[in-house]
């Protein structure tokens, strides 16, 4: 086996490469010691994410999603590694070198009412990068804005209306079309149908999807539902205390997790019996962790999970595990994993 979880994949097809990146937050310091403490949100996380396929990343809520996602289109400045995007190295870009570069990679938030702007009328809100990049003169904007409007299913007659007048799924839509109006290659979606009814997270699904294969686009694809991960993405990674434990093909992961975090949150979700299946085939055990997730401003010695992990021998708690990648092209973070990935 090889520690570098990403050595089987050719450069070519590479559009985003992370190397060991870290985003490190300093706390407020005791007032009795002055010690200040450090916050790991993400911690040497590595990954690539090939053209034209969907990577969905995992995990409990505060283990580092989104962080990383904003750190991988330089929302957010990292601590320390490397980020990759079309074969340009943006880890240190300025602000102004950084601009020719943000076109081609955009970001969908999780709450839809909360990142539009609530005094401009929808139209400007998409139309606003096309003015920051230059587009064209006002009407060609227009033409534009009002195409992108069709693309995601809503009508031209929408363009004057302000955002509290959209339903929850529409304003979502309005988010994805300001995405595509620089005609990015990258799109991270963070947590995009979190917010959404249950009725409604099908249909921006879809229009992902159909956007994916009508654009050719790439995502990163944050969420904490396992469902909707399984559902879009060709690839997994599963974070923990803002590190990946396993990485995966999709029916790979979910087949038979290596990881035994993979394992408990597999096991959480629901199933749902069709009528089509094996009647006597055996019902998916529940594991139930114990404990809390780590204080990540007090991260544990050795492996991250040892603290929750039922299967955690002695070198778990001293000895943290690489990710590791076999010629199956499963990584995965464990001393003693589940599964071999021979």
């Amino acid at each position: 086996m090889t520690t570098d979880p990403q050595a089987r994949t050719g450069d070519a097809d590479v559009l985003l490469r992370a190397t060991d990146v870290t985003k490190h937050y300093r706390l407020r310091g005791d007032s009795l010691t002055r010690h200040r403490k450090v916050l790991r949100a993400v911690d040497g996380v590595s990954l690539e994410v090939r053209g034209g396929e969907t990577l969905g990343i995992v995990g409990e809520s505060g283990c580092g999603k989104s962080t990383l996602g904003r750190c991988l289109v330089r929302l957010t400045d990292i601590t320390g590694g490397r980020v990759e995007f079309d074969g340009q190295d943006i880890t240190t870009l300025s602000a102004r070198r950084l601009r020719p570069v943000r076109p081609g990679m955009q970001l969908v938030f999780q709450d839809p009412q909360a990142s539009l702007n609530p005094r401009r009328r929808a139209g400007d809100i998409v139309a606003e990068p096309l003015l920051i990049h230059r587009y064209g003169d006002a009407a060609a904007v227009r033409r534009r804005v009002a195409e992108l409007f069709d693309v995601v299913g809503l009508a031209a007659a929408h363009l004057d209306r302000y955002p509290h007048e959209f339903s929850g799924g529409q304003r979502q839509r309005i988010g994805i079309a300001r995405a595509l109006a620089t005609a990015p290659k990258l799109i991270v979606a963070d947590e995009p149908v979190s917010a959404l009814d249950v009725s409604i997270q099908a249909q921006v699904l879809n229009l992902f999807a159909d956007l994916q294969d009508e654009f050719g686009l790439t995502y990163v694809f944050i969420a904490h539902d396992l469902g909707v991960v399984r559902h879009v993405s060709d690839r997994i990674a599963v974070m923990y205390l803002g590190e990946i434990v396993e990485l995966a093909d999709t029916e790979t992961l979910y087949g038979a997790p290596a990881h035994p975090y993979t394992e408990a949150l597999m096991s959480a979700v629901p199933e749902i019996d069709d009528g089509t299946g094996d009647p006597d085939a055996p019902r998916r055990e529940r594991i139930v962790l114990t404990g809390d997730v780590p204080d990540p401003a007090a991260r544990p010695a050795g492996c991250a999970f040892h603290t929750r992990c039922p299967y955690a021998r002695e070198v778990c708690a001293v000895q943290r595990p690489p990710l590791a990648m076999a010629p199956s092209g499963r990584s995965v973070a464990c001393h003693y994993p589940l599964v071999a990935a021979a």
